[in-house]
């Protein structure tokens, strides 16, 4: 029986999933063409973009970013946070607050999870490269994945839009490397940035520790989480409030998305866990 059945049960009016092993796709569900909002899934992707752009040269992951863009700051924020990096940004240590360009804690204090600090990282990037961000995640990411129907449609924070079908090759690219990153930036990636950060993780409260990689949530020891409690500590991915979630389990070699378009709540909380338990007892 297909492991993912469950997902045309939930209460959503679509919804689409996939589970990839290294070989490729092991089952799928739902309209996996279908594009959906991607909401906070949109982080990670912008990640991805930062790092390439890094790997470039365009831009400095430990460089302090009022170095070399402190009008992006503005002068009082820039001396507030004058020790901030791309680093920080992109594992929401930045000190940086949810939604408003201030200050919300010490550079490398806490984690606070930080909508406005992805607007900044696409800034920094567009600054570095003379490239539109969306136009350069679509040249950094979208193509060489051939992810073909994704886009970015605003904000890097939150304004992704991709099917299934998009998010398997990003997936099958995360389980079995082919080259859009180093190895060793790619395993930085995915290994805690800052670790014994303390946080909120939206939807699921604070954390201790709040752990975080370089764009992806990671799932460590918390508890409550999105995944199953089987889900491996190394766990890597992201969720967003729109519906959708994916995850990479490095120890079962399983990687899972799954798009909808309703809003997290309730729902998700209990219907995540139970499609990760089934995906694991399916595959693991």
């Amino acid at each position: 029986m297909n492991p993912l059945q469950q997902v045309l049960d939930w209460p959503v009016p679509h919804a689409a999933a996939a589970v990839l092993g290294p070989a490729g796709v092991l089952a799928e569900v739902g309209d996996t063409a279908r594009r959906f909002p991607l909401a906070s899934v949109t982080k990670p992707l912008a990640a991805l973009a930062a790092l390439v752009a890094v790997e470039e040269g365009a831009i400095e992951l430990d460089r302090p970013v009022p170095e070399y863009a402190p009008a992006a700051l503005g002068d009082e924020l820039a001396a507030e946070l004058g020790s901030m990096t791309l680093r920080h940004l992109l594992s929401h240590a930045s000190g940086l607050a949810a939604e408003r360009l201030r200050r919300g804690a010490d550079v490398g204090g806490r984690r606070i999870y930080s909508n406005v600090g992805y607007d900044l990282i696409g800034q920094l990037v567009t600054g570095a490269t003379g490239i539109d961000f969306g136009s350069y995640l679509a040249e950094a990411v979208f193509e060489p994945l051939r992810m073909e129907t994704a886009e970015l449609a605003g904000s890097p924070a939150s304004q992704g839009i991709a099917s299934v079908e998009d998010l398997q090759a990003l997936l099958a690219e995360l389980l079995r490397p082919s080259g859009l990153l180093h190895a060793d930036t790619l395993a930085d990636a995915r290994s805690v940035q800052f670790p014994g950060l303390l946080g909120v993780l939206p939807g699921y409260g604070g954390q201790r520790p709040n752990d975080w990689g370089l764009g992806f949530e990671i799932r460590g020891d918390k508890h409550p989480h999105w995944t199953s409690p089987r889900n491996s500590p190394a766990t890597y991915g992201h969720f967003g409030r729109s519906g959708t979630m994916f995850w990479v389990d490095p120890q079962a070699g399983l990687a899972l998305v799954a798009l909808t378009d309703r809003s997290f709540g309730s729902w998700a909380i209990k219907a995540w866990p139970e499609l990760s338990d089934a995906v694991l007892d399916a595959f693991g």
